[in-house]
Protein backbone atom coordinates (compact mmCIF):
# COMPACT_ATOMS: atom_id res chain seq x y z
CA UNK A 1 0.00 0.00 0.00
CA UNK A 2 1.34 3.24 -1.06
CA UNK A 3 1.82 6.32 1.61
CA UNK A 4 -0.13 9.23 1.03
CA UNK A 5 0.71 13.21 1.61
CA UNK A 6 -0.43 16.28 2.52
CA UNK A 7 1.27 19.04 1.09
CA UNK A 8 1.28 22.58 3.35
CA UNK A 9 1.81 25.69 1.19
CA UNK A 10 2.81 29.45 2.97
CA UNK A 11 5.10 31.53 2.53
CA UNK A 12 6.14 32.30 5.97
CA UNK A 13 8.15 29.59 7.08
CA UNK A 14 6.48 29.54 10.89
CA UNK A 15 2.94 29.00 9.58
CA UNK A 16 4.17 25.92 7.77
CA UNK A 17 5.98 24.79 10.58
CA UNK A 18 3.07 25.35 12.79
CA UNK A 19 0.47 23.45 10.02
CA UNK A 20 2.77 20.68 9.89
CA UNK A 21 3.00 20.18 13.77
CA UNK A 22 -0.84 20.24 14.63
CA UNK A 23 -0.96 17.61 11.74
CA UNK A 24 1.43 15.75 13.28
CA UNK A 25 0.02 15.75 16.98
CA UNK A 26 -3.99 15.37 15.56
CA UNK A 27 -3.64 13.01 12.94
CA UNK A 28 -0.36 11.09 13.72
CA UNK A 29 1.76 9.07 11.19
CA UNK A 30 -1.72 8.24 8.54
CA UNK A 31 0.08 10.68 6.44
CA UNK A 32 3.39 11.87 5.12
CA UNK A 33 3.39 15.67 5.76
CA UNK A 34 5.04 18.06 3.05
CA UNK A 35 5.87 21.48 2.65
CA UNK A 36 6.52 24.45 0.79
CA UNK A 37 7.15 28.18 0.57
CA UNK A 38 5.51 29.21 -2.80
CA UNK A 39 3.59 27.54 -5.76
CA UNK A 40 6.86 26.60 -7.75
CA UNK A 41 8.37 25.00 -4.49
CA UNK A 42 5.00 23.03 -4.40
CA UNK A 43 4.57 21.68 -7.86
CA UNK A 44 8.01 20.51 -7.26
CA UNK A 45 7.39 18.68 -4.04
CA UNK A 46 4.38 16.88 -5.35
CA UNK A 47 6.39 15.60 -8.50
CA UNK A 48 9.59 14.32 -6.15
CA UNK A 49 6.20 12.76 -3.57
CA UNK A 50 5.13 11.39 -6.89
CA UNK A 51 8.61 9.98 -8.23
CA UNK A 52 9.14 8.47 -4.89
CA UNK A 53 5.70 6.59 -4.97
CA UNK A 54 3.65 8.98 -2.15
CA UNK A 55 -0.09 9.96 -3.61
CA UNK A 56 -0.34 13.55 -2.45
CA UNK A 57 -4.32 13.44 -1.73
CA UNK A 58 -4.38 16.92 -0.49
CA UNK A 59 -2.76 20.35 -0.59
CA UNK A 60 -3.46 23.04 2.14
CA UNK A 61 -2.41 26.31 1.30
CA UNK A 62 -2.42 30.03 2.33
CA UNK A 63 -4.41 32.35 0.03
CA UNK A 64 -1.84 35.70 0.09
CA UNK A 65 1.37 34.50 -1.10
CA UNK A 66 4.38 36.12 -3.55
CA UNK A 67 3.89 35.35 -7.53
CA UNK A 68 0.79 33.50 -7.44
CA UNK A 69 -2.57 33.71 -4.95
CA UNK A 70 -3.83 31.00 -3.45
CA UNK A 71 -6.80 30.66 -5.11
CA UNK A 72 -4.73 31.08 -8.57
CA UNK A 73 -2.67 27.96 -7.48
CA UNK A 74 -4.90 25.56 -5.97
CA UNK A 75 -6.93 26.21 -9.19
CA UNK A 76 -3.89 25.31 -11.25
CA UNK A 77 -3.48 22.24 -9.02
CA UNK A 78 -6.83 21.08 -9.62
CA UNK A 79 -6.20 21.46 -13.77
CA UNK A 80 -3.20 19.27 -13.52
CA UNK A 81 -3.73 16.62 -11.02
CA UNK A 82 -7.70 16.54 -10.31
CA UNK A 83 -7.40 13.80 -7.70
CA UNK A 84 -5.58 16.20 -5.27
CA UNK A 85 -8.02 17.74 -2.78
CA UNK A 86 -7.56 21.36 -1.16
CA UNK A 87 -8.25 23.27 1.82
CA UNK A 88 -7.06 27.02 2.00
CA UNK A 89 -6.41 29.18 5.03
CA UNK A 90 -6.14 32.84 4.81
CA UNK A 91 -6.29 36.07 6.50
CA UNK A 92 -7.06 38.24 3.81
CA UNK A 93 -9.34 36.27 0.76
CA UNK A 94 -11.69 38.42 -0.83
CA UNK A 95 -15.17 36.62 -0.69
CA UNK A 96 -14.27 36.50 -5.11
CA UNK A 97 -11.47 34.62 -4.40
CA UNK A 98 -13.36 32.22 -1.97
CA UNK A 99 -15.95 31.64 -4.12
CA UNK A 100 -13.73 31.32 -7.12
CA UNK A 101 -11.81 28.69 -5.44
CA UNK A 102 -14.47 26.85 -4.44
CA UNK A 103 -15.95 26.89 -7.92
CA UNK A 104 -13.06 26.57 -9.92
CA UNK A 105 -10.62 24.28 -7.62
CA UNK A 106 -13.68 22.91 -6.03
CA UNK A 107 -11.81 23.42 -2.66
CA UNK A 108 -13.39 21.43 0.31
CA UNK A 109 -13.08 23.95 3.03
CA UNK A 110 -11.51 27.86 3.26
CA UNK A 111 -10.59 28.70 7.13
CA UNK A 112 -9.32 31.86 8.36
CA UNK A 113 -6.31 32.46 9.93
CA UNK A 114 -6.23 31.78 12.62
CA UNK A 115 -7.24 29.03 12.11
CA UNK A 116 -9.47 26.43 14.45
CA UNK A 117 -7.66 23.20 14.82
CA UNK A 118 -10.55 21.33 15.63
CA UNK A 119 -12.31 22.95 12.34
CA UNK A 120 -9.32 22.06 10.59
CA UNK A 121 -8.71 18.39 11.45
CA UNK A 122 -12.69 17.63 10.75
CA UNK A 123 -12.38 19.69 7.33
CA UNK A 124 -9.38 17.15 6.75
CA UNK A 125 -11.07 13.81 8.45
CA UNK A 126 -14.48 14.96 6.21
CA UNK A 127 -12.47 14.99 3.08
CA UNK A 128 -9.42 12.24 3.57
CA UNK A 129 -10.48 9.11 5.25
CA UNK A 130 -8.09 5.69 4.98
CA UNK A 131 -5.68 7.80 3.06
CA UNK A 132 -7.54 9.04 0.20
CA UNK A 133 -9.45 11.63 -0.27
CA UNK A 134 -13.29 11.61 -1.08
CA UNK A 135 -14.72 14.81 -0.86
CA UNK A 136 -15.85 16.84 -4.46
Amino acid sequence: MSKSAILCVDDEAIIVMSLMQELKMNLGDRFVYESAMNAQEAFQAIEDLMLDGITVILVISDWLMPGIKGDEFLIKVREKYPSIRSIMITGQADDAAVERVMKEAMTSAVLRKPWNTRELIESIEQCCSNGECTCP
